[in-house]
């Protein structure tokens, strides 16, 4: 049987949904707060996105630090006994003073991310230690810094952190991360509350039984609460009620056959957020209320204190990533404009397949719209920072796109991928502009090259 030709082909191909490339007018609910369009050029924080990457280049991000407070008070407001930032999602020196300046509590994932907080002032009592593989160094960090709680992930850890904590004669209070079997509605790769993962401890067959008793065994351990995080960019409550629920059925086991209680129940994070026109915010009240909704099914009211950890509901919608086009070349089904990023600063596509809208930034185009592909600069097939969008005909080399939304886990995972350079990162607000974290350069790069140097070995 022959091939079919090309135009047979295209007549079998399924057309994909275009995301519409859409202004802070046109979708509000994916741009920060401060977003505006004025005289044909994107504002946000106050600040012309044309003016500010004179002065700082492109690739660029920004943050609307109006937004991210205005948020970071939804949370303190949303019903939880307390409240973390999820600092993975975007943790620099001037978030730090930022979360702390909001009375929020830390969530950190590494000893990097414990360094960086305490450096900068963070109170480590309001830090809380994740992670699903600590290193014996990192819990005698936790340990000597005296963070609040650490997640205790796996035996190894309980009995590292136990020996830690005894060599100081302090009591380190503990977290046991268990997962409750329920599958969040996201990407598979972000769904963690399911019996086959790589965190915490699963309810069946009481391997989360054995590891709250593991910890109640240990003099240098006190078992301050349970963990449990199902997944994230949830928009759906009924996972989070149903885990909620399973959660505090295990905690009135535990109460009620090893005489086992838990004061405080820290059910994660993963409120979602809108990335493309017409998606879904999670609010944080219907969060936190979905939350106590399953719990109150299984415990008396008051029974235990709720601790929540957002990250990307917080810091996620005031990101906004600013490029400049470097090429606008036809393909045989659609246009691809090429920026001079990619999934060096904006991994996120590559990784989850996730998707984004953009719009142009130094002025408004009038043509029609066409079938793009919003492509990067790297050699890689699957570096695309927006696919499948509808962007005006007109966009030219030199114009600068906005892709909004990009304010967690963009800097977070960012890379050297082809050397390149990692963007800044500038906080806009009430018409200023500042920098939260400078512009890598090629000499930055260039410093860890050791050339040769030679190793000492330690030999056993």
């Amino acid at each position: 049987m022959p091939s079919p030709s090309l135009a047979e082909a295209d007549a079998l191909r399924v057309a994909p949904a275009l995301t519409p490339a859409a202004s802070p007018e046109q979708a509000p609910e994916v741009w920060p707060l401060t977003a505006r369009t004025v005289d044909n050029r994107l504002h946000v924080g106050g600040v012309a996105m044309d003016d500010l990457v004179r002065a700082c280049g492109t690739a660029l991000y920004v943050v609307d630090e109006a937004d991210f407070r205005h948020r970071a008070a939804q949370w303190r407001q949303s019903g939880a006994d307390r409240v973390h930032y999820a600092s993975k999602a975007f943790l620099c020196a001037e978030m730090v003073r930022w979360v702390d300046s909001e009375g929020l509590h830390l969530d950190v994932c590494s000893g990097g991310e414990l360094e960086l907080a305490v450096a900068n002032g963070f109170d480590p009592a309001r830090i809380v230690f994740h992670g699903n593989n600590k290193s014996p160094d990192e819990l005698a960090a936790a340990v000597a810094h005296r963070v609040g709680v650490v997640v205790v992930d796996c035996h190894e850890e309980i009995d590292r952190l136990a020996r830690a904590a005894a060599r100081t004669g302090r009591v380190q209070d503990v977290y046991v991360r268990i997962t409750p079997g329920v599958a969040a509605e996201t990407h598979a790769y972000m769904a963690t509350g399911g019996d086959d993962v790589k965190f915490g401890f699963p309810v069946r067959e009481g391997h989360a039984e054995r590891a709250v008793l593991a910890v109640a065994s240990h003099a240098s351990l006190r078992l301050a609460g349970v963990h449990c995080h199902i997944g994230s960019q949830i928009t759906a409550t009924e996972g989070l009620a149903l885990a909620a629920e399973r959660v505090g059925l295990f905690v009135a086991d535990m109460a009620r056959r090893h005489a086992v209680t838990v004061d405080e129940i820290d059910l994660g994070g993963g409120a979602g957020i809108p990335y493309v026109p017409g998606d879904l915010r999670l609010d944080p009240a219907e969060f936190t209320a979905a939350l106590r909704t399953g719990l109150a099914r299984v415990l008396p009211p008051g029974t235990v204190r709720i601790a929540v950890e957002p990250g990307r509901s917080m810091i996620g919608s005031a990101g906004v990533t600013l490029y400049r086009v470097g090429a606008v070349k036809d393909g045989l089904r659609r246009r691809f404009v090429s920026v001079d990023g990619g999934m060096s600063d904006a991994l996120r596509p590559s990784l989850y397949e996730a998707r984004y809208t953009a719009w142009t930034a130094g002025r408004t185009p009038r043509g029609t719209p066409v079938h793009s592909v919003i492509v990067g600069r790297h050699c890689e097939s699957g570096d695309v920072v927006v696919p499948d969008i509808a962007l005006p005909s007109d966009i030219t080399p030199g114009d600068l796109l906005a892709v909004p939304a990009t304010g967690a886990y963009h800097h977070a995972m960012a890379s050297n991928y082809n050397a390149q350079p990692r963007p800044a990162v500038v906080a806009v607000s009430d018409g200023q502009a500042r920098l939260m974290v400078r512009r890598e350069s090629p000499a930055d790069l260039r410093r860890r090259d050791a050339h040769g140097e030679p190793v000492q070995l330690s030999r056993v």
